[in-house]
């Protein structure tokens, strides 16, 4: 094993001596066949002979105690094997976004809060017999409206703590022009196509699982503590996982619910989450409430810049929406407050979803960068040009690598960014107008470990136990080690998602693909130096390509260097001096053109262009997949999404695709992505920052203000619906 932390910007000389030129190109997806052909194995898919099939039984009401469980009418139904309760290993609180969910309490946190399971010998059978299971509660009056309740200004939960740097009151009473205003944002799900499924049995004293699940290392160690057995008795499989916006980061009682089904009837279980009751069981991005306040002098320079925020949480939850996380090295201002309180509800618990902080927290600060730029009479780039820092304005930390300006720029040029006055750009009844908004999310290295093997036949494989829920990690992995090895891609195999092979920290947080690819490349790197010591020459020397290693006017087949005798390495990396001594993060520039009809506030997304800084650009295509998937969600976010509680009982009224509106092809315009790329040798060893979660930073930001700039109208209260506009527009 090899095992590098980053104590020194380090370059793999596979990266550096390589020639093969695959490493950053537009590579279609590997694995991409199996899936349009069927051989790709989902969760739910495939179960061993003899599966049953289960729902899960929740609670009817959202506060209170459980009283009793009557589940006789259920046993009767024809077809149903068992209906299990009671058992103290069931969670009654969701895994969320930390490991482990609360056990054994007869206490309600929210509605559908899970009591009871109920496998049969078919889905509709669990299904039926779940609905016939009488669960009796001794009600309380819930706390269900996250807007009606008393502000704790000292949650203790939540990784961000309050941040007061400065006298915030004297900056801003000295400033010359102050901004103070507040926006808000609803409720939003982790809508993924594949549902929350698991398909689960046991192969002698073993389990075995296979789920839909972005983090599988984490998910074995949970299950086994859950079931309170050791954590080898546990592999998770997750081979493809088809989306999971975070929603996938822990593990659901579901999967432990049937784990302790298929120990009870000796026999595999299959469950899958029907979308409404997936809003209960699985957690979701909290409601907020943001104040902005900024000061700055005359010419526009930030002196003071506070981002004070509201999330909510149930009693059980041990996550707090860390609303201004992307705000803190986004701009100058050397009296800085940032700070998140907590609301106590009787809901589903809130979680990390993709881009936690920034997805929401970007709505209100680049609003209001919008709102003052106008306010002082200057162009919202120039404006966020001025206040562009040198080093980081938290602490005076260096940049690793900063291209948030050239961003701008080259975003404005490929955008034709020219705004006009609100409200002044007609094209029939159509009012049209431009706007934009920055990007950014933290990048983090975190430990991961991968195998690569070089086999006698001169082929490589590479195998960790990270998850592709739909980012290309199967490609990306091959394409750094073909690249390391001088080897065509179609000579690198790619075994990922098993909780057997070299631990990585999974999808999730936009760590994955730098981490995993930068440990992939450091066991290459010691390939390099064993196949360097049999070319007698050193790694530096070396130059690779099809599959031939040339050194000092020599040259040799790889499969001759390995000489039969496979080449094995285990390596690993993680966090060190350099990541501590470093900023890091992506940044990135969102442009949009919207059209308002006049008549109805009908709002059409009519253009979209992102640039965007991310270190190495480890493979455009699935890069600009994933940044052009997260600006489409910041459509709906803008426009759209919104999860409804009812406050008289804590239900969502909208809890599935039928009304909970995500953005479907005909709201979404040809998107165009573009990256400013300058390898981050701070970042990690492959030089690659985050990408899955900042394509939706900005992005909704953008779309808000380019409905200011088409209609004068200014919506704080997200999404930006047409019943908010219809009273402003003007007469046609």
């Amino acid at each position: 094993m090899t095992d590098h932390a980053m104590d020194a910007p380090l370059r793999p000389a596979g990266l550096v001596n390589a020639e093969q030129g695959v490493l950053g190109k537009s590579i279609s997806r590997i694995e991409g066949p199996a899936k349009v052909s069927g051989a790709a194995t989902y969760a739910y898919e495939q179960a061993p002979h003899g599966a049953l099939y289960a729902a899960i039984v929740g609670t009817p009401v959202g506060a209170g105690e459980i009283t009793g469980i009557d589940i006789a009418r259920a046993e009767a139904v024809p077809g149903v094997v068992a209906v299990l309760h009671g058992d103290k290993r069931m969670p009654v609180g969701e895994a969320n976004s930390r490991a482990m969910p609360t056990f054994a309490g007869s206490r309600v946190f929210h509605v559908g809060q899970p009591v009871a399971i109920v496998v049969a010998e078919t889905q509709e059978v669990a299904k039926e017999a779940a609905s016939l299971v009488a669960v009796t509660i001794d009600a309380d009056q819930g706390r269900y409206d996250p807007r009606d309740q008393p502000v704790d200004k000292a949650p203790g939960i939540g990784f961000l703590p309050a941040i007061a740097k400065g006298d915030l009151d004297a900056a801003l009473s000295d400033a010359a022009v102050t901004f103070d205003e507040t926006y808000t944002t609803p409720i939003h799900f982790p809508a993924a196509m594949e549902p929350h499924a698991t398909t689960i049995w046991w192969e002698g004293n073993r389990l075995i699982v296979r789920t839909s699940n972005q983090v599988i290392g984490a998910a074995a160690k949970t299950i086994a503590k859950a079931l309170d057995i050791d954590d080898s008795r546990v592999r998770v499989l997750a081979p493809f996982v088809g989306g999971g916006f975070g929603g996938k980061t822990g593990v659901g009682p579901e999967v432990i619910f049937a784990a302790i089904a298929a120990e009870a009837t000796g026999r595999p279980v299959k469950i899958a989450l029907p979308r409404a009751q997936t809003a209960y069981l699985v957690h979701h991005r909290s409601d907020t409430v943001q104040r902005l306040r900024i000061g700055c002098d005359d010419d526009g320079n930030i002196t003071a810049f506070a981002h004070e925020s509201v999330a909510a949480q149930n009693d059980d939850g041990e996550f707090l929406e860390p609303v201004p996380f992307g705000s803190l090295p986004l701009y100058k201002g050397e009296v800085r407050h940032f700070k998140t309180d907590a609301v106590w509800v009787d809901l589903p618990a809130t979680g990390a979803v993709r881009a936690p902080g920034e997805a929401v927290g970007t709505f209100a600060v680049e609003c209001a960068m919008d709102e003052l730029a106008e306010r002082l009479g200057r162009d919202p780039i120039d404006f966020r040009k001025l206040n562009e820092p040198d080093v980081d304005p938290m602490n005076g930390t260096r940049f690793s690598t900063r291209r948030m300006i050239d961003c701008y720029d080259e975003g404005a040029r490929r955008f034709g960014w020219n705004p006009q006055a609100p409200g002044s750009v007609r094209e029939g009844e159509w009012l049209i107008g431009t706007g934009m908004a920055a990007a950014l999310r933290g990048n983090f290295t975190v430990e991961a470990a991968a195998r690569v093997t070089l086999g006698a036949d001169g082929r490589a494989s590479v195998e960790t136990d990270m998850t592709d829920i739909g980012t290309g990690t199967y490609t990306i992995l091959a394409q750094t080690v073909a690249e390391s090895l001088g080897l065509a891609i179609a000579d690198v195999d790619v075994v990922i998602g098993d909780s057997d092979l070299p631990k990585s920290a999974g999808s999730g947080g936009s760590f994955g693909a730098g981490s995993s690819c930068a440990a992939a490349a450091l066991a290459c790197e010691d390939i390099l130096t064993e196949l360097a010591r049999r070319m007698n020459a050193s790694a530096d020397e070396l130059r690779l390509k099809d599959g031939c290693v040339r050194a000092a006017g020599r040259e040799a087949r790889i499969a001759e260097l390995v000489r039969g005798d496979p080449i094995i390495v285990d390596a690993k990396t993680g966090p060190g001096e350099e990541t501590r001594q470093t900023s890091q993060a992506s940044h990135g520039a969102q442009f949009v053109e919207v059209a308002v009809n006049a008549v109805t506030g009908e709002v059409r997304v009519r253009r979209m262009v992102g640039i965007f800084d991310i270190g190495r650009v480890l493979n455009r295509k699935t890069a600009a997949n994933q940044l052009i998937g997260g600006m489409v969600w910041g459509i709906a976010y803008a426009l759209s999404e919104e999860a409804i509680v009812d406050p008289r009982n804590g239900r969502f009224v909208n809890p599935d695709f039928g009304e909970y509106h995500v953005a479907v092809n005909a709201d979404v315009p040809q998107i165009e992505v573009d990256f400013i790329e300058e390898i981050d040798d701070s970042a990690n060893p492959a030089g690659a920052k985050g990408v899955g979660e900042l394509g939706i930073s900005g992005a909704g930001a953008a779309v808000a203000n380019a409905i200011y700039n088409a209609t004068g109208i200014r919506i704080r209260d997200f999404p930006v619906t047409l019943d908010k506009l219809l009273g402003g527009l003007p007469e046609m």
